[in-house]
């Protein structure tokens, strides 16, 4: 979650037009992504039981671009993964998150 945090401040209040001329916020969030695809590698089989409807196999394959193929990735592929694809992960892992809080409850 903290990467995904990080991501919203630093494009907050900006639309692609900024953010495509801010290369210190590109950075930030191309490195910020990687840490999400690098999380999502460690958590293996357990990230799609917790949150089935995220697609765990291309936040992975986003790390493998970022780490090897950093040259080809657009801005505003970027861009649309930030305004798409992030609030939907936000969510899910804020819910997983919850429910496996509750499960230490119990």
């Amino acid at each position: 979650m903290e990467n995904i945090e990080s991501i919203e401040r630093f494009t907050a209040e900006m639309d692609l037009r900024g953010f495509a001329k801010a290369d210190q916020t590109i950075r930030a969030t191309k490195y910020s992504l990687l840490v999400i695809s690098e999380a999502a590698m460690k958590l293996g089989d357990r990230a799609a039981d917790l949150c089935p409807a995220i697609p765990w196999r291309e936040i992975r394959g986003l790390g493998n671009r970022l780490r090897h193929d950093y040259q080809s990735i657009d801005v505003v592929r970027i861009w649309l993964l930030i305004e798409r694809d992030l609030p939907p992960l936000k969510a899910a892992c804020r819910d997983a998150l919850h429910r496996l809080q509750e499960d230490d409850r119990a």
